[in-house]
């Protein structure tokens, strides 16, 4: 009996040292504090509290992220400051990013991969009742009567708060296409904007927005049958988008006036932006980042469901709890390649 013992102290042992890397590899992050940043639209927080899941769950000490706008952000992700997030548009930030961006900061993976649709909509009966194709029909005296809300002559467009990237594209839009004196882009809080659009739609009255997607509005505001896409007169792009004019028409968009459509927006890739330093000393997180992807009907969906209220902390953690639970498999795929990655 004491030798039967003696083997199975031995093989106990024995099981313990073969398990005991496989357990703290399952851990890469431990003993890691992390900094993340979070855009200041709400329909970034999913994904990057999906992403900050991932990197706890790594091990990882991940902070609470700070809210930063664009400009912002990309700044203190090259001095140090913070180390991510998941809110990159390209390459509709590409004239935001600091000089020495490369040196420091990197793009990685695709969280939606050409999802970053942007452009103009008006209310379908007010377009077809004043025949609104484009931009340029706001320069006729009866639409911008129509969708003048403060009567100061000129219609309202519910716009990008300051240092969007948007706001940049929309400015170059009014200059260009000779727009300043007929159309007011208001600049206020988004979501407060958005709201009030909604209502006054509810209402009957004219609306005239900005948006793109992933967002809530086109989920309430349904193209084709609320709203419709219109074009910009033509196509003239920003300095930064000449590389992606080609991305700028597209076709196929449900809800727009014509086949194809002139968004003047380049079509965005979403992707996660770090810091440098913070990739190559943590190649599980590296990984983590290049592998994440969501489908944008995901993020819709979510969007959504945080506009009709389930949007505090504990709203959007039980939303990536449920998300987690519906796609096991690929979530512990990509948890699987991050640990790898640190071996």
């Amino acid at each position: 009996m004491k030798g039967i013992k003696i083997v199975i102290t031995v093989l106990a042992c024995a099981m313990m040292l073969s398990t005991a890397p496989v357990m703290a590899n399952d851990l890469p992050g431990k003993g890691v504090t992390v900094h993340p940043a979070r855009a200041t639209w709400n329909t970034g927080f999913f994904q990057e509290a999906l992403v900050r899941r991932g990197l706890e769950t790594l091990g990882y000490k991940v902070k609470k992220p700070k809210d930063l706008a664009n400009p912002i952000f990309y700044k203190s992700l090259v001095l140090g400051d913070v180390d991510y997030w998941c809110n990159g548009w390209f390459p509709n930030h590409d004239s935001q990013l600091p000089k020495n961006f490369s040196e420091k900061a990197d793009k990685y993976g695709y969280v939606v991969k050409a999802g970053g649709l942007q452009g103009y909509l008006v209310s379908k009966k007010d377009a077809d009742k004043y025949n609104i194709k484009s931009l340029d029909d706001f320069k006729r005296d009866e639409v911008r009567k129509a969708f003048d809300k403060n009567n100061d002559g000129k219609a309202d467009l519910t716009a990008c708060p300051p240092g969007w990237g948007c706001e940049n594209v929309i400015a170059h839009h009014m200059k260009v296409y000779d727009l300043d004196a007929y159309i007011n882009p208001v600049k206020a809080s988004y979501e407060a904007g958005m709201a009030s659009a909604l209502a006054e739609y509810k209402s009957g009255e004219p609306i005239f927005f900005y948006t793109w997607a992933p967002n809530w509005t086109i989920f309430k505001l349904k193209p084709g049958k609320d709203v419709v896409w219109i074009n910009v007169p033509k196509i003239i792009p920003k300095e930064s988008q000449k590389s992606a004019v080609d991305r700028m028409t597209v076709s196929g968009i449900e809800g727009a006036v014509s086949d194809p459509i002139k968004l003047g927006f380049v079509v965005s890739d979403i992707r996660i932006v770090a810091n440098k330093k913070f990739t190559s000393e943590n190649p599980a997180a590296q990984k983590f980042f290049e592998v994440f992807t969501l489908p944008l009907g995901d993020i819709n969906e979510q969007n959504t469901r945080m506009n009709a209220g389930e949007k505090t902390a504990k709203d959007i953690d039980r939303h990536v709890d449920e998300w987690i639970a519906k796609n096991s498999d690929k979530w512990n795929g990509w948890l699987a390649a991050a640990r790898a990655a640190a071996k």
